[in-house]
């Protein structure tokens, strides 16, 4: 997807776009509450892009039973600390943070020096692994589900995402409750409900990592292209979100759900039922099925 300059679009006068935005909206609010109702204790990764902010929004101004966490890589932009403390006032409540091992960064300067993520590959790779991975890996034990603020149209390596998959690297049910919305509707929702969210937006950041590694974009490229700008498009992801041999995830065209077998929670009910159908949430059976792990019956 090409970036436009779409903060500063006034979407809200068109009140149809508005009103479909508002519908997806509910739809998502349900599959979160189903998530936190099949899969507790869940958790949302909230890395404080749009997208992230948009789903902020919806646990928290709902009071859905689900944790946000945060990672604190400790070389964020400015702008991103500033949004944490703004959320948090706004919300009224708190995000909980996980920062990198001291062992491990001091390990990556060790190896590759301050800055060495810019001269190979494996060398970023390294660091986003003792900043980003290792992190999450901690803040995912022992958790059933974790949500996260992907979109298929975000960069060619995520263009068949799927909704809910099992991510048999941390072993819990995945969520990407936004895989099918556009930026521009990101852009209604955040706007409509007065959602906080990081200056760098307005200054052509669309995709917003660790300060060294992200830079503003020109008008035509693409939304990702400001993130490990020196790499080729195929290698820019951090790691997070990875199977067990280390390829990318790349979802398949013909279905949305995960790799692993797929099986309905006990207790559905059929107003439930009716209700996610609508929403068009393009789940088995029309709703949030409970996904096995490997081996082991749903």
């Amino acid at each position: 997807m090409l970036r436009e300059n779409l903060p500063a679009i006034p979407d809200l006068a068109d009140l149809e776009l508005v009103a479909a935005v508002a519908q997806k909206a509910v739809c998502v609010k349900q599959l979160l509450r189903d998530v936190a109702r099949d899969y507790a204790p869940a958790v949302f990764a909230n890395s404080l892009g749009a997208e992230d902010m948009v789903l902020t929004d919806m646990i928290w101004s709902e009071g859905t039973q689900i944790g946000i966490f945060s990672l604190d890589t400790g070389r964020l932009p400015a702008e991103t600390y500033e949004l944490m403390a703004r959320a948090e006032r706004h919300y009224g409540r708190r995000l909980e943070v996980f920062a990198p091992r001291h062992d491990a960064v001091q390990d990556f300067v060790t190896g590759f020096g301050i800055n060495g993520f810019y001269d190979s590959v494996e060398a970023r790779k390294a660091c986003c692994h003792a900043r980003k991975v290792e992190p999450l890996q901690r803040a995912l034990a022992g958790k059933q589900a974790w949500i996260t603020g992907l979109r298929a149209a975000q960069s060619q390596t995520r263009e068949k995402l799927k909704t809910v998959s099992f991510d048999s690297v941390n072993n819990l049910v995945k969520i990407s409750p936004l895989a099918d919305w556009s930026e521009r509707e990101i852009w209604v929702y955040l706007r409509a409900n007065k959602v906080p969210y990081n200056a760098l937006h307005d200054r052509n950041y669309p995709s917003i990592g660790c300060a060294p590694c992200t830079r503003a974009i020109q008008p035509g490229e693409d939304v990702r292209a400001g993130r490990w700008w020196w790499e080729s498009a195929d290698t820019k992801e951090c790691g997070l979100h990875r199977r067990p041999d280390g390829t990318l995830v790349r979802a398949s065209a013909e279905a949305n759900v995960g790799e692993a077998e797929v099986k309905a929670p006990s207790g559905a009910g059929r107003s439930q039922i009716d209700e996610t159908k609508a929403c068009g949430l393009h789940l088995v059976d029309g709703r949030l099925q409970r996904i096995a792990k490997p081996g082991v019956e749903a």
